[in-house]
C-alpha cells in the first residue's frame, strides 16, 4: 500500500460537510452577536464552536462527550442573558491562532520535521517528485513565518479584546481603555479582517513560491488545495500530534 493510500479520507461526507458549515457559521454568528450586542447570539456562536471541537467523538456516540456538550449548551443558554456570553467571544480569536502557531513552532524543535516540510514531502511523494535542499530550506522558513504571523495575529486580537467596550477585558475591571472600540469594531477585525490577513499572506506566499519553484506537483492554487484535501484526515491528525 502506498503512502497516499494510507492517508486516504476515512471521514464520512456528511460529517465533513457539517464541520465546514460549523466552521463558516462561527464568524457569522459571532459578528451578528457583536452587531446586535445580544448574548443569545453570542451563546449560539459559542455553542457551534463547542460542537465543532467535539464533532468526531459526538459522531462516535460516546456518552461522556454528549454529556459534556449538553452541560456546555445549558451553561451557554443561561449565560445568553448576560454580557458574559459576549465576553467569551473575545477568547477564540486569541486562543485558536496561538494554538495553531504553537503547532507550527513546535515542529521546528530538534528531532521534528517542520510542519510545512511534512506537507510538501507528502505532496511530492504523491507525484513521485523528489524534495530539493532549496525546497527543504524554504519550507522550514515558511513554517517559522506562519508561526510568527499567527502569533502576531493573536497579539493584535488580545489588544483589541482589551480595548473593547463596554464588555472588554479592561472594562470588566473598571479600567478605561486608551483606545476604546465598540463591539462592532472589534468584530470587523476579529471575525472578518483576520481571515483577510491570513488569506492575503497565503496568496502572497503562493505567488513567491510559484516564482521560486516553477516545478511543483500541482498546476495552480485550486489544484494545490484539492491535493491538500486529498491527503486525508489521517494525515492531518498525525501531522498535528
Amino acid at each position: 500500500m502506498t503512502a497516499p493510500e494510507q492517508t486516504s479520507s476515512n471521514e464520512p461526507g456528511p460529517l465533513a460537510a457539517l464541520r465546514v458549515i460549523l466552521l463558516l457559521a462561527y464568524p457569522v454568528l459571532s459578528h451578528v452577536a457583536s452587531l446586535r450586542s445580544e448574548g443569545m447570539w453570542a451563546a449560539a456562536a459559542l455553542a457551534g464552536l463547542v460542537v465543532l471541537c467535539l464533532l468526531k467523538p459526538l459522531a462516535s456516540l460516546r456518552p461522556w462527550v454528549w454529556a459534556v456538550v449538553l452541560v456546555a449548551l445549558v451553561l451557554l443558554y443561561r449565560l445568553g442573558g448576560s454580557s458574559a456570553a459576549w465576553m467569551l467571544l473575545l477568547a477564540p480569536p486569541v486562543v485558536f491562532p496561538l494554538l495553531v502557531a504553537w503547532g507550527f513552532a513546535r515542529s521546528l524543535l530538534a528531532g521534528r520535521t517542520p510542519l510545512i516540510s511534512s506537507i510538501v514531502q507528502a505532496l511530492h511523494a504523491r507525484a513521485g517528485m523528489p524534495m530539493t535542499e532549496a525546497l527543504e530550506r524554504y519550507s522550514r522558513r515558511l513554517t517559522a513565518a506562519w508561526a510568527v504571523v499567527l502569533t502576531t495575529l493573536a497579539a493584535i486580537n488580545l489588544g483589541l479584546a482589551m480595548s473593547a467596550v463596554p464588555s472588554g477585558l479592561l472594562a470588566a475591571f473598571g479600567i478605561q481603555p486608551w483606545w476604546p472600540l465598540s463591539h462592532e469594531q472589534w468584530s470587523w477585525v476579529a471575525n472578518i479582517a483576520d481571515w483577510g490577513l491570513i488569506g492575503g499572506f497565503f496568496a502572497l506566499e503562493y505567488a513567491v513560491r510559484a516564482q521560486l519553484f516553477p516545478q511543483r506537483p500541482y498546476r495552480n492554487v485550486f489544484d494545490f488545495m484539492r491535493q491538500m484535501a486529498q491527503l486525508g484526515p489521517t494525515f492531518w491528525r498525525t501531522l498535528l500530534r
